[in-house]
């Protein structure tokens, strides 16, 4: 699998990269998320959420939680815990604003730190949620194979992540704005040279489908399920340790 960096010139680490890359763009992020999808992102998150309402977790790890989106989502699941873990320094401080204008601070805590190599016990969450993240791991194995390990046995991990449109004429319509468009605006608005360069080329290279479930296999899951968001826009993954 091709490892797709957000400056593919660098000598520095894809996660170098993307700390940095995410450093830079944390002050725009939400409304950019927001502007971008035309808020669809929203539905995704709560679709991702209802996932696990049947499980009930009380501990809560959401890797490259960002500002946090998806850790506020899943509040919606009465959990007594849920850890936000991410690269970005940056990213977390606008999470940590969130958590506090929403008063859940005793609820939400966010954390810094490597998806490769997760700074927790073995067995200790009763859920795992990834929003958008995958992409953006520098050894997709061996992140899976750290979430899994953090894991309680028959916990649930809900993946989101882009994938790529198959229906025409959706497919082509996608297509010209992922790469014309939302790059252009992205890169301008946020103000970074890279940033919604990389969006859709990391989308391009990404295993989706059946192929990011056999990753999943290999990483310890099982009962995967993957289904398409939005004409194929996105894909939510459902798996159990």
């Amino acid at each position: 699998m091709k490892i797709v960096k957000p400056d593919q010139s660098s000598e520095a680490s894809k996660k170098q990269q993307v700390e940095a890359m995410f450093d830079s763009i944390a002050e725009k992020y939400d409304f950019l998320n927001r502007f971008l999808s035309m808020g669809i992102d929203k539905g995704w998150r709560k679709k991702a959420i209802n996932e696990l309402k049947a499980s009930e977790p009380k501990y809560i790890l959401d890797v490259a939680t960002g500002t946090g989106d998806l850790a506020l989502e899943a509040i919606r699941l009465n959990p007594d815990k849920i850890v936000g873990l991410d690269l970005s320094e940056q990213m977390l401080v606008k999470g940590r604003e969130k958590i506090t204008a929403a008063n859940l601070g005793s609820k939400i805590e966010m954390v810094k730190g490597d998806s490769e190599n997760l700074p927790f016990d073995n067995d200790s969450f009763d859920a795992v949620t990834v929003a958008f993240g995958v992409r953006n791991f520098e050894n997709l194995d061996a992140g899976l194979k750290e979430i899994n390990r953090v894991m309680k046995t028959s916990a649930k991990l809900v993946v989101l992540e882009f994938s790529k449109p198959k229906v025409f004429p959706y497919k082509q319509l996608y297509n010209f704005y992922f790469t014309y468009i939302l790059p252009v605006w992205g890169n301008l608005l946020s103000k970074s040279s890279n940033a919604y360069t990389y969006l859709p080329e990391s989308v391009k290279h990404f295993p989706e489908g059946e192929e990011f479930a056999s990753h999943l296999r290999l990483c310890g899951f099982k009962n995967i399920i993957a289904k398409p968001l939005t004409l194929g826009t996105c894909t939510l993954y459902v798996a159990e340790k």
